[in-house]
């Protein structure tokens, strides 16, 4: 696992280096405070002289003024300090050195009046000439300045000590880990040795986006072979394709190659609740790229930082926008000597600002597509070197199954087929475990639902209807498995496996799909004589399907090769705003009509098709209720039987 290096880069010049030195305000907030402390202590030692203090009872107080021991008192509202006599003193310090207990006695001693009145204590005091005097229970004029001045020295202290921080820190000084480190960069820093294990060897696949990453890095490496030819490195690489696909595997793979400092940051971490940190993170994370050039700076999501600008979502002071606005004024401003490549992986290139894609920034654009079955058996071989598996595991068969999956789901399939196996007690995983794995990812989990006889057989003959209309279309997807366990939202499943990717449709394979989306539908009309709502996402996809094949890709003779614009795929894109249907209501009308009509056209195909094989019909439906499931070659001996 990837660990961030915290290290601040080792070529930075000294801080304040030509710069007036700045005043320490720490030692200025604390000082005067302990001064006014110290001087506070003074003036109350001061006050006391100095005098060793004993406290003792009120009874014991009037027996030593009794016994001539007291010279003098002081009473200060219920509190009494007096003074002993001098004889007195001397002869308890003469009776301490006797005993070897202490060589000194106190001098002064407190009480505390009760607060009954005692109106025979000023009598005896007299009685026996001790001095009295009376002071004001207000306190002293230092100290009354003190108490109303010290809590506003320590609250204006704070608040200047925080604000300071924060000023330090909002213009890149100081850590990235305290509490107002809102400037710094959160880019992580990775060296090749010891902070990852990735390499080109682990991605599998993608071999033309590793051929373009690799002359990246050996520019890097290398730039004076390079410059002697002219050539000047590209400024920007944007990696771009649908998520799972290995875009981020890519970047880490470059910082396991390169010999260079890799930044790696994700645009949603510029962004921050105050204006301008994220112009001052991005700043902080090009100056530290440039003071160690050569270097990488990879921004993984890019569309969350880089959406096309004035879609009027938060007006021109957007700090969306801002943010943008520094990335690329700093992508501008590298001299042809700084070697510093960006690096960036988004999903939605349709969304990004045209100010990116322009040559001069992101100079390369690597498009990533979903792998083919060859690629995929390579990714299904990485993803297994750490996996016992079985002797039946045939990985080409696996990936000839796994049509549409990513790099993502390959690897999400490794693992729940090593899960379930481990759950099965198996020592090694099989291809039953894979199996399994990928029915869970494609379908769901299954799922107990007590179903009726009733619904058992009108979800048979559903599912039965959608296999018959693949395996009688000769442009369907061969047919693989149909099930009537439910799974996820699902109460039955009919699967087909592509012979091979496609990469272009024809109109035929199009219509043949449409129609086997319709076969459930249609096998309860004909077997039933009604339908049910069983049928609502294949209604769906059909209609949608349909749609597309009509605005998109011009396949329909009445409207003809011409496209037609909604706007569908384009929600809160930050384009939708400005964005009109390009065609009148008379052609939406002619739109809908052609959808309903071809629909409706291929539904009563399927039901012409499926009345003249009933009987084929008939024997899966008896067979799905019999095992719940039906696969390969059993569906082909049915089929067969059936028809002889």
């Amino acid at each position: 696992m990837n660990q961030p290096n915290p290290q601040q880069p080792q070529n930075r010049p000294p801080q304040g280096q030509g710069q007036p030195p700045q005043p320490n305000w720490r030692t200025l907030f604390w000082l005067p405070l302990l001064v006014l402390l110290a001087v506070a202590f003074v003036l109350g030692d001061w006050q006391q002289g100095g005098a060793q203090f004993e406290s003792i009872p009120y009874s014991q107080f009037k027996e030593q003024v009794r016994a001539q021991r007291v010279a003098s008192v002081t009473i200060r509202g219920e509190e009494v300090v007096g003074e002993y006599t001098q004889s007195y003193v001397e002869r308890q310090e003469q009776s301490g050195k006797t005993e070897g207990t202490k060589a000194y006695a106190p001098s002064h001693f407190r009480t505390t009046l009760p607060s009954v009145d005692d109106p025979q204590l000023m009598t005896l005091l007299e009685e026996h000439d001790v001095t009295v005097r009376a002071e004001s229970t207000e306190a002293a004029w230092w100290q009354e300045i003190l108490v109303w001045m010290l809590p506003w020295i320590i609250i204006l202290g704070l608040i200047f000590y925080a604000s300071r921080k924060m000023q330090q820190r909002m213009m890149g000084g100081g850590g990235a880990g305290g509490p107002f480190g809102f400037g710094k960069t959160q880019a992580k820093r990775f060296e090749r040795e010891g902070q990852t294990n990735v390499t080109f060897a682990d991605v599998a696949g993608s071999q033309g986006a590793k051929r373009d990453l690799e002359e990246i890095i050996e520019y890097l490496r290398e730039p004076g072979r390079y410059r002697a030819l002219g050539a000047s490195i590209p400024k920007g690489v944007l990696l771009m394709g649908p998520p799972g696909i290995g875009k981020t595997l890519l970047a880490k793979a470059v910082a396991g190659e390169a010999d260079v400092p890799f930044f790696s940051i994700s645009g949603s971490e510029f962004i921050e609740m105050f204006v301008g940190v994220g112009a001052a993170r991005v700043r902080d994370t090009f100056k530290a790229a440039k003071n160690e050039a050569p270097a990488i700076i990879f921004i993984d999501e890019l569309d969350s930082v880089g959406r096309a600008r004035g879609a009027g979502l938060g007006g021109g002071h957007d700090e969306r926008e801002q943010t943008l606005n520094q990335i690329l004024s700093e992508m501008d401003g590298f001299a042809q000597h700084e070697a510093v490549v960006v690096m960036a992986a988004t999903n939605r290139p349709d969304v990004l600002d045209q100010a990116l894609m322009r040559p001069g920034r992101f100079d390369r654009k690597v498009v990533l597509d979903l792998p083919e079955k060859a690629a995929r058996t390579e990714i299904l071989k990485v993803h297994t070197r750490k996996v016992p598996l079985a002797g039946d595991v045939d990985l080409d068969t696996l990936a000839q199954r796994t049509v549409g999956f990513s790099g993502a789901d390959l690897q999400n399939m490794v693992n729940e087929a090593a899960l379930l196996a481990g759950r099965e007690d198996k020592r090694k995983v099989d291809m039953d475990a894979f199996a399994k794995a990928r029915d869970k990812i494609v379908l769901g989990d299954e799922r107990e639902s007590v179903l009726s006889d009733d619904e058992r057989e009108l979800i048979a003959y559903h599912e039965s209807g959608h296999a018959l209309m693949a395996w009688l279309l000769p442009e369907a997807d061969p047919l693989d498995k149909v099930t009537i366990i439910p799974r996820g939202r699902a109460l039955g499943a009919t699967e087909q496996t592509p012979e091979e990717d496609r990469h272009n449709l024809k109109r035929g394979y199009l219509l043949d799909r449409i129609t086997v989306m319709l076969g459930g539908r249609a096998a309860e009309k004909v077997v039933f004589g009604d339908v049910t709502t069983g049928a609502e996402s294949d209604l769906k996809q059909a209609t949608q399907l349909t749609r597309r094949m009509i605005c998109q890709w011009g396949m329909n003779e009445e409207l003809g090769p011409v496209t037609f614009s909604q706007g569908e795929e384009h929600v809160f894109l930050g384009r939708e705003l400005a964005q009109q249907r390009d065609f009148s209501e008379e052609t939406a009308k002619l739109i809908d009509d052609e959808v309903r009509n071809q629909v409706s056209r291929l539904e009563e195909k399927a039901e012409q098709l499926l009345r003249r094989h009933r009987p084929k019909l008939d024997a899966l439906a008896k067979a799905l209720l019999d095992k719940e499931t039906v696969e390969g070659a059993e569906l082909e001996r049915l089929f067969k039987a059936a028809a002889a």
